[in-house]
């Protein structure tokens, strides 16, 4: 099933414009990495052609794609699948990665761990077991609420619902929410290696065509 990603890239022959290379025939043949592969959006839009998975550990795509697929060079489906652009951003880091980025980040340990980054609700609800309002809603300190509670019948005024989040706290949710994702069921793997083939063909008509996966770029001059 091996299918790198990188191997699906067509070419184009760039101009060598090297002070020793100046004929005009004197090109270089190099991947074209502007051209990039996506999932078509009746595929990307319908979750029925996924299933959830939890990133463990220091996981990396490769690794997810191995587990899945059995084949690490299908991580760039694992990626399209989520819509990954920058791995570094939007995947999850590993624990020595995120210690170094906490680190960077905050001035001191008493920051980064005692300094408060927000503060969120406590669910607070009625007797009958109506929400008033839910858990984790951003709210301000010393936040408080008043209803009426009809099985009490008296109104009722709930203080302290605020609960401060540290900034450690915070970057941790960040960092495992990204281990939520989802993964292309492999069945429809066919499919999507069809689909990036045909976005990697070029088409006939430009000037620069010299077949499916080979275009000539525009002779630049960079020297006089």
């Amino acid at each position: 099933m091996s299918n790198p990603y990188f191997r699906n890239l067509p070419e184009f022959e760039y101009v060598n414009r090297t002070k020793d290379g100046r004929s005009e025939g004197d090109f270089s043949i190099v991947k074209n990495f502007f051209k990039r592969g996506k999932l078509r959006e009746d595929i990307f839009q319908d979750l029925t052609f996924f299933t959830k998975y939890i990133v463990e550990g220091d996981d990396r795509p490769d690794n997810v794609a191995d587990k899945v697929y059995n084949d690490s060079t299908l991580d760039w489906v694992i990626l399209m699948s989520n819509n990954i652009v920058s791995v570094q951003s939007e995947w999850p880091l590993s624990q020595a990665d995120f210690n170094t980025f906490i680190t960077n980040k905050y001035d001191d340990e008493e920051t980064l761990y005692s300094g408060i980054h927000h503060y969120e609700s406590r669910e607070i609800k009625t007797t009958d077991n109506s929400i008033i309002i839910p858990s984790g809603e951003r709210v301000s300190v010393g936040q408080s609420v008043s209803y009426y509670d009809n099985s009490l019948g008296q109104q009722v005024s709930a203080t302290d619902i605020a609960i401060p989040v540290t900034n450690y706290e915070y970057e941790d949710r960040l960092n495992n929410d990204k281990r939520n994702i989802f993964v292309l069921k492999a069945s429809y793997l066919n499919i999507v290696f069809d689909d990036l083939e045909e976005i990697m063909e070029y088409k006939k008509g430009s000037t620069q065509y010299i077949d499916e996966t080979l275009v000539r770029g525009d002779d630049i001059r960079l020297f006089d």
